[in-house]
């Protein structure tokens, strides 16, 4: 392959001569602004420092002349001299002083740099980049010669770059099994999904492909599905049909994972720096978030319960993380928190400079969640004896809301003349509106009449505010006492609000109002666990005469 200049439509630009290959015509389109001529039979890419550096790291055989005597002028091309690029180059010393950081976590490469377009261009020409609005970088996989490149290209550009060790994460429990051509195994895992183990089977791969969330585990071998009814009762339907034997287990709990340090665990038990709380009050954080970092920040330092706060350093930071997932196998949102903590502290707090914290983990399984039926609803509701309580539990259902969102409900939040619940800085800081219900509103003025609440719509003894763990047990014990089975709890009212309502035709955009999402993509997924209308569809099979 050689490089050489041409002018090209009045327009100056980098020729690319080589013999006829896809591959490497394929790779070469990885150049933003890549074109081929058909005039000169031949592709070019912009005549811009960019563009060439980009072109030696994917191409570093290519051939170009570094000496100004080996210059050959000809009618309309010349050899190209890498020193001719006509870029400002005074942008790029700007930035050298500002620097780039590189850091490698496993399989990801993250990469904090100044603003500039070329550069992005170069990043997202490695394939499969993206941004990360959370850390507030770019992402990069590492694999193949993308450090290499990237340090290939960033140069003494680069002021930091840190390369972490590499970690197994991967703690699944499968065990090997084996399952006859026409066997079907399905495993209820304790995660809240199907594992499905069986021969080759074209319909009932195309099947699963349907459903939400499905993938294949390629070491394990098996399909995954989220857990529903619906979609169990449609498999072995299938199973019956095509005489297969359904084996059918459910997965045990894991009960290998390491508890929390508590209080009792260490002598010298670390509490939050109250510096920390003042700052988070501070930026005006919300009661819910200060409660969570503060959680977590506490189990951070205790960690580290024999060193001063002041001097853990970045590797310990990201010992801590890899520990929390491989020991204590907390969740991908848990992850999030401890790390959004710990970063408040030293960079919001302490005013150190923005870091990146990311520990590869297994991909994260997801769930739908649990919806009960209207009877199932209606036996809650008939169970549940003390009027206060009875109002706590529908108005939860019957407007959507949040537990959080329970408890912060004023007497003012309720309009019985516009027939509107207010939802006053809800999750995000976000006010709305949810239905008020006639019948719940005949029954919150009755227990409004023997309670008679000053503030908050739900009271407790002295008149604060009224706890979510108490809202919790009523759950709990009002469950009990109905004889539903099902693992539910207050905000399962939430996800049955907005399943009953798709059920009974409202518009999805309406649903997305009332729960107030922000995106309409969360709201979907209760299309995925709605049954309605699915005792009038009937399989193709059964127009044809097969017998």
């Amino acid at each position: 392959m050689k490089a050489s200049q041409l002018f090209h439509k009045d327009e100056k630009r980098i020729k690319i001569d080589f013999p006829f290959n896809n591959i490497i015509a394929s790779k070469l389109k990885q150049i933003p602004d890549t074109k081929w001529s058909k005039t000169h039979q031949t592709w070019h890419i912009p005549y811009t420092k960019t563009a060439f550096e980009l072109l030696k790291t994917l191409f570093p055989d290519v051939e170009y002349p570094q000496k100004a005597s080996e210059i050959k002028r000809e009618t309309n091309e010349s050899i190209l001299l890498p020193e001719e690029f006509s870029e400002d180059r005074t942008q790029f010393t700007h930035q050298k002083a500002r620097g780039v950081s590189i850091i490698v976590f496993g399989k990801r490469i993250a990469i904090k740099l100044p603003k500039n377009d070329f550069d992005i261009r170069y990043i997202l020409s490695l394939g499969y980049s993206k941004w990360n609005t959370k850390e507030y970088c770019w992402i990069v996989p590492n694999y193949d010669k993308n450090l290499e490149c990237l340090k290939s290209y960033f140069k003494d550009r680069i002021t930091e770059l840190v390369i972490h060790a590499e970690h197994e994460t991967n703690f699944s429990s499968s065990r090997e099994r084996k399952i006859g051509k026409n066997d079907l195994l399905i495993i209820k895992t304790s995660a809240g999904r199907l594992k499905l183990i069986f021969g080759i089977n074209k319909e009932l791969i195309q099947t699963i492909k349907n459903y939400p969330y499905c993938n294949w585990n390629t070491q394990n071998k098996c399909w995954s599905i989220p857990f529903a009814e619906k979609f169990l009762a449609e498999i072995k339907t299938i199973a019956e049909y095509q005489n297969l034997k359904l084996i059918y287990e459910e997965e045990e709990g894991d009960n290998t994972r390491t508890l929390r340090i508590s209080k009792f665990d260490i002598p010298n038990y670390h509490e939050c720096p109250e510096e920390f709380i003042l700052k988070l009050k501070e930026l005006r954080y919300s009661e819910r978030t200060i409660s969570v970092y503060k959680s977590s920040f506490e189990e951070f330092i205790n960690y580290y319960n024999e060193t001063d706060i002041d001097t853990i350093d970045e590797p310990m930071i990201t010992t801590y993380l890899r520990y929390l997932v491989i020991e204590r196998k907390i969740s991908s949102s848990y992850q999030n928190q401890a790390i959004n903590a710990i970063k408040f502290y030293y960079e919001r707090v302490l005013g150190g400079p923005q870091k990146v914290y990311l520990i590869d983990r297994p991909r994260e399984e997801k769930t739908l969640p649990v919806v009960m039926n209207e009877k199932e609803i209606a036996d809650l509701f008939k169970a549940t004896d003390n009027i206060k309580h009875k109002a706590i539990l529908m108005l939860g259902y019957s407007a959507g809301l949040r537990l959080s969102e329970l408890v912060n409900v004023k007497l003012i939040d309720i309009d019985s003349e516009r027939m509107q619940i207010r939802i006053a800085q809800a999750k995000g800081k976000k006010d709305r509106y949810s239905i008020l219900s006639p019948r719940l509103l005949d029954v919150l003025r009755i227990y409004f009449s023997s309670h008679k609440p000053k503030v908050w719509l739900f009271e407790g003894q002295t008149g604060d505010q009224y706890s979510p763990r108490s809202i919790q047990l009523i759950m709990k014990e009002s469950t009990r006492k109905a004889g539903i089975k099902k693992k539910i709890s207050v905000h399962t009212l939430r996800h049955s609000f907005a399943t009953h309502l798709l059920e009974a035709g409202t518009d999805l955009r309406y649903i997305q109002s009332l729960l107030g999402h922000e995106s309409s993509k969360t709201t979907e997924i209760y299309t995925h666990i709605t049954t309605k209308g699915f005792d009038q569809i009937k399989s193709p099979i059964d127009k044809l005469d097969i017998f």
